[in-house]
């Protein structure tokens, strides 16, 4: 397990991360541009993932992929209760918990059938408005779902830049 000084730096190199993508906006088609990102991704790395992205409390996209299975749509239900309960990257909730001495499914109050304080879902952040959505990946390692979810969501931000 990493000491205190490796999570705090962690947490500090992810905050800055998800802190450099905001986007201009998120409809809809934006939610669908995103998950097809997504799903592009695991295609061309033969992925076994589930994708989803939910607005709101609306899922708007959602996806398994071939080798996902349905504990994958399960995780995906409690990383985003997670990022909606809390506001921040469901990788992040469960850092911040190690960092204060152990893991938040140890605490009497985090009830892990509802939550899931293991990386993949990440908060759609519109600038000017705050998060608005979240984009999950679930069938990865915890690491590698939140580095997906974070790659798309910077191919989508560069492409609404240079629409202009």
């Amino acid at each position: 397990m990493p000491d205190a000084e490796d999570l705090a730096a962690r947490i500090a190199a992810l905050q800055a991360e998800l802190a450099e993508i905001r986007l201009p906006r998120f409809t809809t088609d934006d939610a669908h541009r995103l998950g097809e990102i997504l799903v592009g991704r695991a295609r061309e790395r033969g992925l076994p993932i589930a994708v989803d992205v939910t607005r709101g409390t609306q899922v708007v996209f959602h996806v398994a992929m071939e080798g996902a299975t349905a504990d994958n749509d399960d995780w995906i239900r409690r990383k985003t209760a997670a990022v909606q309960r809390f506001g921040e990257a469901s990788l992040l909730v469960g850092l911040r918990a190690r960092l204060r001495g152990r893991p938040i499914e140890d605490e009497g109050w985090f009830d892990e059938t509802r939550y899931a304080a293991h990386g993949g879902c990440v908060p759609v952040v519109v600038q000017g408005v705050g998060m608005v959505a979240t984009a999950t990946v679930s069938g990865l390692a915890q690491e590698d779902d939140h580095a997906l979810v974070v790659d798309a969501l910077r191919t989508l931000a560069a492409e609404m830049a240079a629409e202009g």
